[in-house]
């Protein structure tokens, strides 16, 4: 198996993705030869129009490094802060983790002398694009790019890890669970011990963390691992701000978690279809208004049926405008439902309602939630934002 083979084997998006919101400036995974294999977060779009080679390869700053071996921080030829960290295995570089891509309080003096109308020529693109590209260039002080530094070491330092634990023993890979799993058992106590209003039902993590400990004992396997983690994802990803926005990409991540947990209980009873466009996937949407969707899909949807059902997400962008659809092919909701969760006053769809409004205070009136069917044939809620949100 191939280095950067190895890299994508150990999933690395979905076991790192719930530790960044400590930062949100780029952070990305190169593979041995400067190939981009993941946009974690993703880089400003002033790199990808006007530096980069291509949609996987970066700009020439980078790639004179992983020719020359250089590593750490660095300002490049538009003078924005960057950093690149090899991953290293036995003293061998199998990757690397780079990113920052934003200016320093001293050097953010040096966007606004950026020739607009020259790099637009250049490149032959819309002059309103490039300046929209460099107004969105961010500027980062000392103390949080010390942080992103520290994040992308750690990143580094861990995936190197995993890779050189390919080959450990399955006691020791069961020891480490079994820790693990008592610390993510405390912290569900810690959160209900505060009263946090958690959107994933406590009880829901509660069954899940007890059908992992009867999977690690009888079976020793790495779905054990997988299950673990994707619990901790959920966890980390479910106490992020709520008025923050988030990735299309990172809801869709911590959604498939969701449930590949839920499908290891209900085995195939459940199946389920992700299908988003990667072009719509760097869009940014309120965090946790999908999986609550899907989470009602699941059980008010399958659940009840008993051979179960499929679940599936799709998108499509249409102008600035982009539909994400949840549809299953369970029970569908009862007139009687449909009607009281448009009721303001119903306590029946108070999630619903809330959902919408938060999407409505993002995007304007004419976004948010609608049921667009609803039978003996399944449901399909659309969540409707714009690329362009007038957040108030």
């Amino acid at each position: 198996m191939q280095k950067t083979d190895k890299l994508i084997a150990n999933k690395v998006y979905a076991r790192y993705s719930g530790v960044l919101s400590l930062s949100k400036f780029s952070l990305l995974l190169f593979d041995i030869n400067g190939d981009i294999l993941l946009e974690f977060n993703p880089s400003p779009d002033f790199c990808k129009l006007i530096c980069w080679e291509n949609q996987s390869r970066p700009c020439a700053d980078y790639v004179n490094r992983f020719h020359s071996f250089e590593r750490g921080r660095f300002v490049c030829c538009y003078g924005m802060e960057n950093i690149l960290l090899p991953i290293m295995v036995k003293d061998e570089v199998v990757g690397y983790v780079a990113g920052m891509q934003a200016y320093s309080q001293e050097s953010e003096f040096q966007k606004y002398l950026i020739n607009t109308a020259e790099l637009a020529e250049l490149k032959g693109l819309d002059l309103e694009l490039v300046a929209k590209a460099i107004s969105a260039l961010q500027t980062i002080d000392k103390d949080k790019a010390d942080i992103h530094e520290q994040l992308c070491n750690h990143i580094a330092r861990n995936i190197a890890l995993d890779i050189a634990e390919s080959t450990q023993d399955n006691e020791r890979i069961i020891n480490r669970l079994s820790v693990e799993k008592e610390i993510l058992e405390k912290k569900v106590i810690d959160l209900e011990a505060k009263n946090m209003s958690l959107v994933i039902n406590p009880h829901f993590l509660f069954n899940t963390l007890n059908s992992i400990a009867r999977i690690a004992y009888f079976e020793h396997s790495h779905t054990t691992e997988e299950l673990i983690y994707c619990l901790s994802d959920l966890l980390r990803y479910n106490l992020k701000q709520e008025d923050q926005l988030h990735t299309i990409a990172s809801e869709m991540d911590n959604i498939e978690k969701y449930l590949y947990i839920q499908k290891a209980r209900f085995k195939n009873r459940l199946q389920y279809e992700i299908s988003i466009p990667d072009d719509i996937m760097a869009y940014r949407i309120p965090n946790m208004v999908i999986q609550p969707i899907v989470e009602n899909a699941v059980i008010h949807g399958i659940t009840p049926k008993r051979d179960g059902g499929t679940i599936r997400l799709i998108a499509e962008k249409y102008g600035n405008d982009i539909t994400i659809s949840v549809m299953d092919n369970g029970n569908g909701f009862s007139p009687e439902v449909l009607k009281l969760i448009h009721q303001p006053d119903s306590k029946t769809g108070v999630g619903f309602r809330s959902t919408d409004s938060r999407l409505k205070r993002y995007y304007g009136e004419e976004y948010g939630l609608s049921i667009v069917k609803s039978d003996y044939s399944g449901s399909t809620v659309n969540i409707r934002i714009t690329t362009q949100p007038n957040v108030r």
